[in-house]
């Protein structure tokens, strides 16, 4: 036998170029662990910021420049949930394409240096269809969701157990040297675990050791549960969570959802959340032993087809989140939290190195002190009232303004107040672009339109008959969102409902969502419910004749429910008592027992219609404002790279296919109602009805289009108008930026960016006011108004005050036309000094082009 030194040269070489390949192409993981204070990576207690996307709510083209942005807002942490009902539409026939392909999002958030967290449930809420459950499970004998039931729990193990092989099949757990750092179990079951009794302790400790037995390598949490089992970390879901405690002294303090804003309803205004408020809410959950806080949404996106839940949540789930429903940033608010998440992680040394000493120096006034015995201090001011006060602290005197949080990473010197905004503001608008032809334009849309009228009543081979009224989701599984009751019944000409002057009612009840009522063949009258009360009740006069008559009642669901305890039990459709009633001489038909026939989906769903295909007419005149028409046209995309929208005023309710792809259902003609809207001031505790926009206006007349969906020319928009609207009135829009604002006053603390520097000039020149235009390409192209002194007004609507310089005007503009982006110290040592000892702020507005 030969020696080891004595192996050969080329058998040498290879093992070592074997060893050198072997350690480029592995991935060394990383140890995930907790304690009381943090999240531990290999072994370093971490202050973590994180935001949500949902991977279906946007395209897979979008996810880069998303994980990218949120990168750039200062985030560390990816959150999504997994959702079930899109990867398993059929049992054990998967789909992780296009955008549900869940393994390349996650390798996108890695390849951009972020970590992930992987909210599993497989219940996830998410004003998402079914609360994500497959509407097939509603079908598996002797099964209950979400309780300690034999069949539910196999399939929840089963598909659990599925997502994490996927996963540790592609090295994504962060013990794989992937980013997974988190895993979610179940979701808010806290909320309503009461009601199942028992059994809901049983279920939740099973949960737990199943998820734990799974062997990710990473922590499992589970949110709003206040008895989560060891190892469990119990986290926090709310507008504020800075008086969450954990359920052991050994689980750090974890803020798995902070709502940035609130959920759309059609019937519903718009919500809105200040910025100020949720940056104070961060804030104040750092300042009291915080160190992992999620914003949900941090990009909201889009329910596409028919993925949203409620019912009655809209198409558009912008949230009010950071990066808008397009994907564009949404300012002031992502500059502000960019900024927020910087100061605190100027803290974040001492923030993990010892434990908070909070005292009240005042009413409404906490001071809280991060303090280490190697000299390090970082502090936190709260003002918890409404009204400005002055808080004295480590022998200064610093200025709070109501409801805000000052925040001192030396226990000296502000880097931030989370009521005072240093970022810029930018009130987008969306151009529109009719599609009438412009004969003259290179990007012309046709103004062609094609129909199909979709048949009233029974018009496919698989119509059933049975007796009675039939619940609606048992009946369609959920395949369309539509099912035909169809009645015929015979009227003598004897029979009261016929007599001279007697007026007859049609008297219907629903489960819901909404209704439409035909006799022979006409729409004789409508009804729908409301996010608050999705049952429908009509009475609605019709006209009989002698013989044969015939009622087609068309009900229709608005998404599936997604909350609550039992809310798969929760019911739709015409379960009745559907009558005639003859109002003068008080005869009561109850027509609800009899032979129905019915019919699951339309016609047009069968023949395909939304891909555009089939024998479309186009003569004689396109029929307008009538129930149950298919349209279809062509079109050229807007030219350029800005978000597309479709605006459907004119439409009445329906659902919308660009190229065979669904943007999901359009209802243009439900209206939020007049009042409930007014301006609102952050300061004091928000509630998702506190701050309304578009009142008296439909909920929603937009609807994202994405790019990736369409080409340059020779596309296809396919409707089903349900109720009766005018397709020509139809137009594209493009979401570019109108106004670009920012106001910073003397007293702002120095732009984070120049914080830790300090330095002497900089101290000096004083705050800084920044502009930059957000859509590539653009420069700043006029200074439409700039007032250093004492402006007033916001953005779009500034005016000067008695006290203004001269001088403002002419050194913004030289500072800023032209040039993509610009800055000016807000000083009077930049722009004179026009009213000695006033406190003064300068006030800018621009556009871009």
């Amino acid at each position: 036998m030969r020696g080891r030194d004595q192996i050969p040269q080329p058998q040498l070489l290879f093992v070592f170029l074997s060893v050198l390949l072997t350690l480029a192409t592995t991935s060394y993981g990383v140890n995930v662990t907790y304690d009381n204070r943090a999240l531990l990576i290999d072994g370093k207690r971490r202050v973590l910021v994180s935001g949500s996307i949902h991977y279906p709510r946007s395209t897979s083209e979008m996810w880069a420049g998303l994980i990218q942005k949120s990168k750039d807002g200062g985030l560390d942490v990816i959150e999504t949930y997994v959702f079930w009902n899109a990867h398993e539409p059929v049992q054990n026939q998967y789909n992780f394409e296009g955008r549900y392909d869940l393994v390349k999002f996650i390798k996108l958030v890695g390849e951009a240096g972020l970590y992930a967290h992987l909210r599993i449930g497989p219940y996830v809420c998410a004003e998402w269809n079914y609360g994500g459950f497959p509407l097939w499970l509603h079908f598996i004998p002797g099964i209950k969701f979400r309780t300690d039931n034999e069949p539910f729990k196999a399939e929840m193990q089963r598909f659990t157990a599925k997502i994490v092989d996927m996963m540790k099949q592609e090295k994504l757990y962060a013990s794989q040297g992937g980013p997974i750092i988190l895993s979610q179990i179940e979701n808010e079951y806290g909320n309503i675990d009461s009601s199942y009794g028992p059994a809901a302790k049983s279920y939740i400790n099973w949960a737990a050791s199943m998820a734990v037995s799974l062997d990710t390598g990473v922590p499992w949490v589970m949110c709003q549960q206040a008895d989560a089992p060891d190892p469990i970390i119990n986290t926090c879901n709310g507008f504020y969570c800075d008086q969450f405690t954990p359920n052991s002294k050994n689980k750090p303090k974890m803020w798995t959802e902070n709502w940035s804003g609130w959920f759309l309803s059609f019937g519903g205004a718009v919500p809105y959340r200040p910025v100020e408020d949720l940056a104070f809410g961060v804030a104040r959950f750092y300042q009291l032993g915080g160190t992992f806080q999620n914003y949900y949404m941090y990009h909201g996106g889009t329910n596409f087809g028919r993925s949203t839940g409620g019912p009655f949540i809209s198409t558009s789930y912008d949230y009010d989140a950071p990066l808008d429903e397009y994907g564009l940033i949404r300012q002031p608010k992502w500059g502000h939290l960019k900024d927020l998440h910087k100061s605190i992680k100027l803290c974040e040394e001492a923030l993990v190195a010892t434990d908070p000493v909070t005292s009240s120096p005042g009413q409404n006034l906490e001071v809280t002190v991060y303090k280490t015995g190697t000299g390090l201090c970082s502090a936190f001011l709260a003002n918890l009232g409404t009204s400005d006060k002055t808080v004295n602290f480590n022998g200064n005197s610093y200025n709070m303004p109501g409801w805000s949080v000052s925040i001192l990473p030396d226990c000296k010197n502000v880097a931030l107040n989370t009521a005072k905004i240093n970022s810029m503001t930018v009130i987008p608008s969306f151009v529109h672009q009719s599609l009438k032809r412009d004969a003259d334009s290179a990007d012309a849309l046709s103004s062609s339109w094609s129909w199909i009228y979709e048949p009233v009543g029974i018009s496919k081979n698989d119509a059933f008959m049975k007796p009675g009224l039939l619940e609606q989701i048992n009946t369609t599984a959920d395949k369309s969102d539509y099912l035909w009751y169809s009645l015929s019944t015979v009227i003598k000409d004897n029979e009261p409902f016929l007599e001279d002057g007697s007026q007859t009612v049609l008297h219907v009840e629903s489960l819901g969502h909404a209704l439409h009522a035909f006799v022979n063949g006409k729409l004789a009258g409508s009804g729908t419910g409301n996010a608050g009360n999705a049952k429908v009740a009509v009475e609605i006069p019709v006209t009989l004749v002698p013989g044969k008559n015939t009622i087609d009642l068309l009900s229709l669901t608005a998404g599936l429910p997604n909350y609550g305890a039992f809310f798969d039990l929760r019911g739709a459709g015409i379960t009745g008592p559907v009558k005639l009633k003859g109002l003068e001489n008080g005869t009561t038909v109850d027509l609800s027992a009899l032979q129905w026939t019915y019919q699951i989906g339309l016609k047009g769903e069968e023949l395909g219609l939304s891909s555009g295909n089939s024998q479309w007419v186009t003569l004689p005149a396109l029929p307008t404002k009538q129930p149950l028409i298919w349209y279809k046209t062509s079109f050229n995309a807007p030219a350029g790279e800005d978000p597309i929208a479709i605006d459907f005023t004119g439409m009445g309710k329906g659902e919308a296919w660009v190229n065979g792809q669904s943007i999901g259902r359009y209802w243009p003609t439900n209206v939020s109602p007049t009042s409930g809207c007014s301006n609102c001031n952050y300061r004091g505790s928000y509630s998702s009805s506190k701050c309304l926009k578009n009142c008296g206006k439909p909920s929603q007349t937009l609807y994202h289009v994405p790019r990736s969906w369409v080409k340059s020319s020779g596309n296809t928009l396919v409707l089903f108008e349900e109720i009766g609207g005018d397709p020509t009135q139809i137009a594209f829009a493009t979401k570019q930026s109108a106004i670009l604002c920012s106001h910073v006053s003397e007293s702002h603390p120095l732009p984070v960016d120049m914080w830790s520097s300090n330095s002497e000039a900089e101290r000096k020149a004083g705050p800084v006011l920044s502009l930059e235009c957000p859509f590539p390409n653009q420069v700043i192209s006029s200074i439409k108004f700039a007032s250093f002194g004492t402006p007033r007004g916001t953005c779009g609507s500034f005016s000067h005050g008695q006290c203004r310089s001269t001088r403002a005007l002419s050194i913004v503009q030289k500072a800023c036309i032209g040039s993509k982006s610009c800055s000016i110290g807000a000083s009077t040592s930049t722009l004179g000094d026009p009213c000695r000892g006033v406190a003064k702020s300068l006030a800018v507005e621009a556009s871009c082009a």
